[in-house]
């Protein structure tokens, strides 16, 4: 396969993320498996043109700006896009010459279209070559925000949102973290035997990728060196499930016993459901949709579970039939994802302050709904995957307030791992502080009556 192809595939996924608004890791699935004849290699440096130059997306254009007469924000969609991908290629990719990278961005200019624009390309990439030694980026003695911003690639209001929360070194180090490439943390599936856990390790170390057993959860590993985790046989036999070790603190917090029926309402992809049936007696799985459902399902027969029941609902609908039924609720409320913006970088670009606003009122509809499934004296388990304390703290503030529940402390070794003095029912997890995704859990009990 040609490099220049490689670049086009990797130019027509960030026109869809960026222009029309998919999700980077949907349509990096979707054009990835496509690509099922393309060696490895091939489909690794696709994915990784891609995510690179969406995690580097605002020094990037940063540097441009610098470079150009006419602002980034102000060009033709492709062009905007191409430049970003070679200018990635320039700065970030030691192992692509630059040359290359400036003659396939005007070749590939010329193939979608844009002949005229060829010299405009050149120009401000070969510029960019000679003076990449000499790049001006933002003092950070003289502006700390823009220093964070540009210097990360992290939005200035996602900043300023952190920094009323956070003192600044700790968000610099979250900002330092989020940029960081992250092992595939997977959870051991049942009660595997020792020698049957040293077998899996030597047939992975055999074919290149490192196992590490992680320090959170025994049952909880880090494959690095992975590339298509779903084409392993050992995947494929169910002996694990990927699932970050957040999310496996999160069925740990619940304290959930042989006899229990858990409900999750909010499930997918369903790492929470199927590690809560390796302990429960059932689980009731509801999502929204059901091609999220589907894929539960899917996970749940290749890992053998059958005590699950699945089915499409929505949150904030009333399910009768779920009234005073579950001993523990799982309630992961869809969210901003400031926690995983490591894994989907295209989220701290989506988000804005509106449609945070809008999730928070989402939240908050979804939890005036399922909190009638809890028993009395049953618990509620709520969690997120950001570090926006409006969906966090200030979230469950308001539901204690409203609701006939209290907080119920956290078992002693979730405790251990918060970093600063909180509410003992709650532990934050921040990326850089944390060998976990930036993640949110509280526990709460019904101490109210039932539900009729």
């Amino acid at each position: 396969m040609k490099v220049s192809d490689t670049r086009s595939i990797a130019l027509s996924m960030l026109i869809r993320i960026n222009e029309e608004g998919i999700f980077s890791h949907l349509a990096i699935r979707e054009t990835l498996n496509k690509l099922e004849h393309y060696e490895k290699r091939d489909k690794a440096l696709i994915k990784r043109l891609t995510e690179g130059t969406l995690e580097q997306q605002i020094k990037i254009d940063y540097i441009i700006n610098q470079f150009s007469k006419k602002p980034v924000i102000e060009m033709k969609p492709l062009i905007r896009n191409l430049l970003r991908l070679s200018v990635y290629q320039i700065i970030f990719m030691s192992n692509i010459p630059d040359r290359a990278a400036c003659d396939e961005a005007v070749k590939l200019a010329a193939k979608r279209g844009f002949s005229s624009l060829k010299g405009f390309i050149n120009a401000i990439l070969r510029n960019i070559i000679r003076n990449k030694e000499n790049l001006i980026f933002p003092d950070e003695a003289e502006d700390r925000l823009q220093f964070l911003s540009v210097t990360y690639s992290m939005p200035q209001w996602i900043i300023e949102k952190w920094l009323r929360v956070y003192d600044y070194e700790k968000v610099k180090i979250i900002c330092q973290n989020l940029l960081k490439t992250r092992p595939v943390t997977i959870r051991l599936h049942g009660d595997p035997s020792v020698e049957d856990i040293k077998m899996w390790q030597a047939n992975l170390n055999s074919i290149g990728v490192e196992v590490k057993q992680h320090p959170y959860l025994g049952y909880a590993y880090e494959l690095h060196n992975v590339e298509n985790i779903a084409e392993l046989p050992c995947f494929i036999k169910g002996f694990f499930a990927v699932q970050d070790v957040s999310s496996m603190l999160a069925v740990e917090a619940a304290g959930i016993k042989a006899d229990d029926v858990v409900v999750d309402v909010c499930a997918a992809p369903g790492g929470k459901a199927l590690h809560a049936a390796v302990k429960a007696k059932k689980v009731v799985v509801r999502d929204v949709s059901e091609s999220k459902c589907k894929f539960i399902r899917e996970n749940a027969t290749r890992l053998n579970q059958d005590n699950i029941d699945i089915s499409v609902h929505d949150a904030t609908v009333l399910d009768e039939s779920l009234l005073g039924k579950a001993d523990i609720l799982l309630v992961d409320v869809p969210c901003s994802g400031f926690g995983i913006i490591g894994k989907k970088p295209d989220i701290k670009y989506k988000n804005t302050i509106a449609s945070i606003d809008e999730l928070v009122k989402l939240q908050r509809r979804i939890l005036a709904t399922v909190w009638q499934y809890v028993k009395p004296g049953g618990v509620l388990v709520y969690s997120t995957c950001t570090i926006n304390s409006d969906e966090n703290e200030a979230m469950m503030e308001w539901f204690i307030e409203n609701y006939p529940f209290v907080f119920e402390p956290l078992p002693s070794n979730l405790l251990s791992l918060s970093i600063e003095q909180t509410q003992p029912a709650q532990l934050k997890l921040l990326p850089g502080f944390h060998s976990t995704d930036g993640f949110f859990i509280c526990c709460l009990r019904h101490c109210g009556a039932p539900v009729r």
